[in-house]
């Protein structure tokens, strides 16, 4: 099944729905497409708000994994959101783009793509792209996969997961994502966030 999920390096719920992601994929023989969803263009995010150094240092993150997906390696932008999320949410160390690029078999020069705003019309095309799915009012992650009767696409916003589940917690909540998906007319179902995103271990990176 092919799965796209936009995403923003920044966020760490989007970080923990992305790890349930990639531990179902293989218990259910899914191809995810990495795209991105810029917080800092979305919110609009201005200097002295907050969290504006770090959408903004995310958004340097992401004109880097379109420049990876301009090079030929989409199949590479995984890997690549692992090493930046592990970073970011595992080992909350500042991230270092070339090294991040060598360690997954990258040109690390790639990363000047950082400051190249030219990158950033790749970047609002997937956005636009995800937002038309599931509307304007949300955030990351977007999360999409074809109609079972192949008519086309439909996504959700979320799953919104503070604790990565098990392997067989996982494939529960991806088969029940996809029952609630295919149901026309279903729309929201949400309770209030009481806790942050569990600080995920080493080893979840893993699936």
């Amino acid at each position: 099944m092919q799965v796209q999920f936009w995403f923003d390096p920044a966020c760490p719920f989007c970080w923990v729905t992305s790890r349930w992601l990639v531990r179902v994929a293989p218990h259910r023989d899914l191809a995810v497409e990495w795209l991105p969803i810029s917080l800092l263009m979305k919110n609009g995010t201005r200097e002295g708000e907050p969290f504006f150094a770090e959408v903004t240092a995310s958004h340097g993150m992401l004109r880097v994994v379109e420049a990876v997906r301009a090079a030929g390696h989409a199949d590479r932008i995984g890997d690549l959101y692992t090493a930046l999320g592990r970073a970011l949410h595992v080992d909350e160390v500042p991230v270092d783009l070339p090294a991040t690029l060598r360690t997954v078999g990258l040109d690390p020069d790639l990363a000047a793509a950082a400051d190249d705003a030219r990158f950033d019309v790749d970047i609002r095309a997937a956005m636009d792209d995800g937002l038309a799915l599931v509307g304007d009012a949300v955030g990351t992650p977007i999360v999409a996969v074809e109609r079972p009767d192949g008519s086309g696409r439909i996504g959700l916003f979320g799953p919104v997961i503070t604790v990565l589940p098990d392997v067989d917690a996982s494939l529960r909540l991806w088969d029940g994502f996809l029952a609630m998906v295919a149901t026309d007319g279903f729309f929201e179902l949400k309770r209030t966030r009481t806790e942050a995103p569990a600080r995920l271990r080493p080893d979840d990176l893993d699936g």
